[in-house]
Order: C-alpha cells, then sequence, then structure tokens
C-alpha cells in the first residue's frame, strides 16, 4: 500500500482507534472534556490530512499538455 492511502488511514485510526484509550472527562482542554477536545481535534486533522492527500495523489494531477 502506497503511503499516501496508510495517510488518509490515520484519521480514522486516531479517532476510533485510540477513543478507548482517551475515553475520560478529565483533564478539561479549552474548556472542553478530554474526549470532546479529542474528537474535535481529529474532526480538524482529517480536513488537513485529507487536503494533503488531495494534494499528492497523482489519479488528481490534471494533463497540462
Amino acid at each position: 500500500m502506497k503511503g499516501i492511502h496508510f495517510l488518509s488511514m490515520l484519521p480514522f485510526i486516531g479517532m476510533l482507534g485510540f477513543l478507548p484509550l482517551v475515553n475520560r472527562v478529565e483533564p478539561y482542554v479549552l474548556g472542553m472534556p478530554f474526549i470532546m477536545f479529542w474528537v474535535v481535534l481529529w474532526a480538524m486533522l482529517t480536513s488537513v490530512t485529507m487536503a494533503i492527500v488531495f494534494r499528492f495523489d497523482p489519479s488528481n494531477k490534471e494533463d497540462t499538455e
């Protein structure tokens, strides 16, 4: 599997794979319980990750001829 395809699986692993490990209320981060902060963080990181995947995926390159 290409590295770019692994990068697209990273948000899924981060959000759902580690969710049982971070399932706690304390500590509060930015006024949110830690679990809510974790989900919001991965929602933002998913957008960044998918932008990187789109940028470097060779199937998205247009013909410049």
